[in-house]
């Protein structure tokens, strides 16, 4: 029997950005457009609120073979009335293109004023990945002593995902690998002094993925400008130079890394 080649990814996958109208109210389409010509062929869109799915149903008309969704309720947006938005956004979950739940997760950063609220939210969010066997897209903040205790209530193996805008240390990086979620490096990676420098070679290729957050967190030498998906190319660069391989190599495992988790098609 003839063996078949492994067919090679020439080209990058961004986990996670913000390519609305809202923030690129003139140029949307020509931004999407430099994403392609730069080889960022895939972008995935955060949900942040209610808000949200009509501006990435617009994104998705525009590029429907490169433009994928998220659904969820992002964290910092939980307030009184989560009962009302998590309804309205659980009908968006079968929507064109959406292949995950995020971005959602636990952000005490700037207060813990909903903290109780913030944890019911994530929990029926799990919930919905679960049930429907879906990736997950994690922000989590000032918030993993808390985060983590409520996904070891799930069995290994149940979920799978993005640890997106990775801020934790070693031991967090650890537990995603044990229980199938992968660690999303961004923009801050190029910062100088970043401590993603030093944790990424103990991460190793094979638990990243890339991501702009865009329009946050450009890297540099865009930093302090409004951040896009055709970046990925400076990000995926640093982390060759981190490691040490060929920029080829890291935009090989990563996009492998992004179609495994969102079960993207090739």
């Amino acid at each position: 029997m003839k063996h078949e080649e492994k067919k090679m990814t020439n080209y990058y996958i961004d986990t996670h950005a913000h390519l609305y109208r809202e923030y690129y109210p003139e140029d949307l389409r020509e931004v999407i457009q430099r994403a392609v010509d730069a080889r960022v062929e895939k972008v995935l869109l955060a949900c942040v609120d209610a808000q949200t799915p009509p501006m990435i149903a617009e994104a998705v008309e525009m590029f429907p073979n490169n433009i994928f969704g998220l659904i969820g309720l992002h964290p910092s947006d939980v307030r009184e009335n989560y009962e009302e938005v998590l309804a309205e956004l659980e009908t968006h979950i079968g929507d064109r293109n959406i292949v995950g739940i995020g971005e959602i997760g636990l952000d005490y950063y700037h207060d813990r004023d909903f903290e109780k609220e913030q944890q019911i939210v994530f929990q029926r969010q799990l919930d919905w990945a679960r049930d429907r066997k879906l990736p997950l897209s994690l922000h989590i903040r000032n918030g993993y002593s808390e985060a983590i205790p409520i996904l070891n209530q799930y069995e290994i193996g149940s979920m799978s995902g993005v640890l997106h805008c990775f801020s934790g240390g070693i031991q967090e990086a650890e537990w995603a690998a044990k229980h199938g979620f992968v660690i999303g490096i961004g923009g801050i990676v190029t910062f100088k002094n970043s401590k993603l420098q030093e944790l990424i070679p103990k991460i190793g290729l094979d638990h990243i993925v890339l991501e702009t957050d865009a329009p946050y967190l450009a890297p540099t030498p865009h930093r302090g400008t409004p951040n896009e998906s055709s970046y990925i190319p400076l990000i995926a660069a640093k982390i060759a130079e981190i490691m040490e391989v060929s920029v080829k190599e890291v935009m090989e495992r990563t996009t492998e890394n992004a179609l495994r988790i969102f079960k993207l098609i090739q």
